[in-house]
């Protein structure tokens, strides 16, 4: 099933949705501890990056530094689509709103501020109504 490439169609039909829970960025060098089941894996020359829920990190004494929303856009994006995170990045930015982007196989995720995660996504609707054009 190929993904979406067209701006306007990704834009438009985005169709943020907001995971429940807190989701803390964290590394470890080695496997991933027992108990853990992390949204997002990431390696590195430095460690393994796992984003996980702040409830499993604190459980296995992991560090954090950063709470974030997990919000997800539902449409279906090629990964060689143009355009899309840029859009998104600046929505947020407009609005002083970090923003780490983890592109899965048919949608991309982002995670921002959990106190601002709300706002984040009724910014992305705004931006998707916008891009829909007149009604």
């Amino acid at each position: 099933m190929t993904g979406e490439r067209d701006l306007g169609k990704l834009l438009s039909g985005m169709r943020p949705e907001l995971h429940s829970g807190r989701f803390v960025f964290t590394t470890v060098t080695g496997g991933v501890p027992d108990g853990v089941a992390p949204v997002v894996t990431v390696a590195e020359q430095e460690g393994t990056t796992l984003v996980l829920r702040r409830e499993e990190a604190d459980a296995a004494g992991l560090p954090y530094a950063y709470v974030a929303g997990w919000i997800t856009l539902r449409v279906h994006s090629a990964l060689d689509a143009v355009g899309l995170t840029a859009a998104v990045a600046r929505e947020l930015a407009a609005a002083g709103l970090s923003c780490n982007v983890v592109a899965g196989y048919h949608h991309d995720h982002l995670f921002v501020p959990y106190e601002r995660a709300e706002e984040a996504v009724a910014l992305l609707r705004t931006l998707s109504d916008r891009s829909a054009g007149p009604a």
